[in-house]
């Protein structure tokens, strides 16, 4: 008798310790990690009736309404109301508290799901959380027969408020819905920021009315570059154009899920696209040709005349009313060869009209006229790490991508920064070293280990600069990416690697902890209907 009772409490207490254990388990699934977790015993189960209890009605309210009934609405019957409900589960969403508009906390317990924060975008990211609790068949709108979720309170906030990816629309077009679809990405990961390259030399991918040009001559070229070969050509033409009406869709579903948009504008190099449109912003006059291939060209807009700055003014004043809720506009700024300016009386006029001292400096007048103008339509301007030379434009924030040298140089001159290095953040790198067997990438080998232990702000920094350090960004360029599965297979899970970068104030110091979750997280992007590299599969 006391054997068998001795063997029912022990069989109890084992069924009781792998239930927490279960609960527990939970933890290493998060991407990215939560700032503080704490599992506690027990599990809600959902009833198939939700309930978003919200106090108000407001606008940012809605945004997180829709995106919650959406998600959920496809398996459950979700209904927004004002206070709980006895006949299903409750999800309540609280504005609470001071702090980092981005922080939440998250509590999970017998009475329901609560989700608090100072601000709505936070309570969209305490979702994401969420979200990612439940069972990974809820991105393809299946319904698992039982959901119970884990009790626990989370508190949680990010390390850096610019948290971005860039996409290149330019050396190969992609519409409107997979923009959006990048967007989803984004959002999952807790991004909030998609940095929109328009313009380049391969083409001019925004409707600019002022210019209709631009959209019948410089959105299409007659041919692209074959492999990696300079000189063959595949003579297939590639167009594509954002109307205005469509950017004004992809700005509202960006803006629907608290991601900002900040377009990108190329001057003074990357001009072919637009040169070919308009030859006499050139200091050759052309003709011109948009380009087949890619690289630096040496012909640029010209500096000094004063079309070019009518030209960019008139593009500002369109671009600016279509992107409303970006505090930046992206001036490009790099890869601006001084030949042709060299050669160019009107240039060289300039540069003895306004006492410059050289091209350099030429290029440093250009980049801070523009930001005068753009300051004066309520923006600031970002540059790459090109436009610290000759002198940094007055309120420029810096892209740095040539390393973190650029980021460093503007912190000390008491400028804001955006760290972006190619060794760790240029995700057209190849995705493992079996080049051979591997989509064509311009070059080299970034692994999503290496994103992942990638410190951004070096130890070499004072405390006191680290306030202008803002953030991180990847850049995905498009040279050889035509499809966009492949931008995605380049895009994870180096990104997913890097939302744990730009998110957590500490990262666990053990890739292969990060590993086991990311395993997890591929279910939800099988889910999802997303490619991805699977070299880190187990």
């Amino acid at each position: 008798m006391q054997k068998f009772i001795f063997l029912s409490i022990f069989v109890l207490v084992f069924t009781l310790s792998c239930k927490d254990k279960k609960n527990y388990s939970f933890e290493n699934n998060l991407i990215p990690k939560p700032l503080e977790l704490n599992f506690n015993n027990g599990e809600l189960e959902v009833k198939d009736n939700i309930y978003l209890v919200f106090t108000d009605n407001s606008v940012d309210a809605q945004r997180v309404q829709n995106f919650v009934k959406n998600f959920l609405g496809s398996v459950y019957n979700v209904s927004v109301v004002s206070e709980k409900q006895k006949d299903g589960t409750n999800i309540f969403f609280k504005i609470a508290g001071e702090g980092d508009n981005e922080s939440y906390t998250l509590n999970i317990d017998k009475n329901g799901v609560e989700l608090v924060s100072p601000a709505y975008n936070g309570l969209f990211l305490g979702f994401q959380t969420l979200r990612q609790l439940f069972p990974a068949e809820l991105e393809a709108g299946e319904k698992p027969e039982t959901v119970n979720l884990p009790y626990v309170s989370i508190k949680d906030s990010p390390r850096f408020k610019y948290r971005g990816m860039h996409m290149d629309v330019c050396r190969h077009f992609f519409g409107v819905e997979n923009v959006k679809t990048y967007i989803d990405m984004l959002v999952m990961h807790k991004f909030n920021t998609l940095h929109m390259h328009l313009t380049d030399d391969q083409g001019w991918r925004i409707e600019i009315k002022a210019f209709p040009n631009l959209s019948t001559i410089s959105s299409t070229r007659r041919g692209t570059v074959i492999k990696q070969n300079w000189g063959e050509y595949d003579e297939i033409p590639v167009s594509g154009m954002f109307t205005q009406d469509q950017i004004r869709e992809i700005v509202k579903y960006a803006e629907d899920r608290f991601i900002t948009i900040i377009p990108e504008i190329e001057m003074p190099g990357h001009a072919l696209a637009a040169l070919a449109a308009y030859p006499e912003l050139g200091c050759t006059g052309g003709p011109y040709e948009v380009s087949r291939t890619w690289g630096v060209f040496d012909d640029v807009f010209c500096a000094g005349n004063e079309k070019t700055f009518e030209f960019f003014e008139k593009v500002i004043d369109e671009v600016v009313e279509l992107f409303p809720n970006s505090p930046y506009i992206h001036v490009g700024g790099d890869e601006c060869p001084k030949v042709r300016w060299k050669e160019c009386p009107k240039c060289q006029q300039r540069i003895k009209d306004e006492n410059l001292a050289n091209e350099e400096e030429l290029q440093s007048y250009f980049i801070t006229r523009m930001e005068k103008y753009i300051n004066s339509k309520g923006k600031r301007i970002i540059g790459w790490d090109e436009i610290l030379e000759g002198g940094l434009a007055p309120d420029a924030t810096v892209m740095s991508w040539r390393g973190t040298e650029g980021a460093v140089a503007a912190a000390k001159l008491g400028h804001d920064a955006i760290l972006c290095p190619g060794s760790h953040c240029y995700f057209d790198h190849y995705q493992s070293e079996d080049k051979e067997n591997e989509p064509l990438a311009i070059c080299c080998y970034t692994s999503t280990e290496k994103v992942y232990s990638w410190e951004p702000i070096p130890d070499s920094i004072p405390v006191e600069q680290h306030k202008h350090f803002l953030g991180v960004q990847a850049n995905l360029w498009a040279e050889y990416i035509k499809e966009f599965s492949h931008l995605q297979y380049m895009a994870f899970p180096r990104m997913t690697a890097l939302s744990e970068v730009a998110w957590c104030t500490e990262r666990d110091p053990d890739y292969a902890q990060f590993k086991k979750r990311l395993q997890v997280m591929f279910k939800r992007y099988d889910k999802a209907g997303y490619n991805y590299a699977k070299h880190e599969l187990e």
